[in-house]
């Protein structure tokens, strides 16, 4: 079964994936172990090739492909990050997006990240701003169109053990024989 944990920043995408793929005992595979392992290809520490992310719109849609072509490829996995459920596509079996209210996952990164409260807000609504604008110019994609999840969970509502009982209990009871159709993924434009 090849599970998609997808969602923003804060919202517990790493924490559930990783507890998920414990769970079933599959592998997890992450957004950010595919950016490290592109910088680590190409030489650059994670400081100096998040910077030049920032200018080369080339490293995203490589990180993409490499979303789109594990799902094309492997099976028994969680895969993790923004877009995962989008560049798996029809390829995943559940797609799950998480999320909270804005203010809960700056307070998380606050906490996480050890920066001021105030700081993270800011960069938060100018990151999401900017990845929104690049979904759409890149592939096509609204990141506010839920329709593509079988899932979302509101992790405000419920602690990081309940949101993962929570979505072991849905995979867990997934049965393809009785699945009338999940809603397709179409109009991306899976350009890298």
């Amino acid at each position: 079964m090849l599970i998609t944990v997808s969602g923003p920043a804060g919202s517990g995408k790493s924490t559930l994936a990783a507890g998920l793929a414990d769970a079933l005992s599959v592998e997890h595979v992450s957004g950010g172990d595919i950016f490290r392992a592109l910088a680590d290809e190409r030489g650059y520490s994670l400081v100096e090739f998040n910077k030049l992310a920032e200018e080369d719109d080339q490293i995203d849609r490589d990180l993409d492909r490499r979303l789109r072509t594990t799902a094309e490829e492997r099976d028994d996995l969680v895969l993790e990050s923004r877009l995962a459920g989008w560049m798996a596509g029809d390829y995943a079996d559940l797609r799950i997006w998480l999320d909270a209210p804005f203010d809960v996952r700056v307070d998380r990164i606050a906490d996480r990240e050890g920066d001021p409260v105030d700081q993270v807000r800011e960069s938060e609504r100018e990151r999401a701003d900017s990845e929104a604008l690049r979904y759409e110019e890149y592939y096509d994609i609204d990141i506010e169109d839920r329709s593509i999840y079988d899932l979302v969970v509101n992790t405000a509502r419920w602690d990081a053990e309940a949101t993962l009982d929570l979505v072991l209990a849905a995979a867990e009871s997934y049965d393809p024989a009785g699945d009338e159709g999940t809603y397709p993924v179409e109009n991306v434009r899976y350009e890298f």
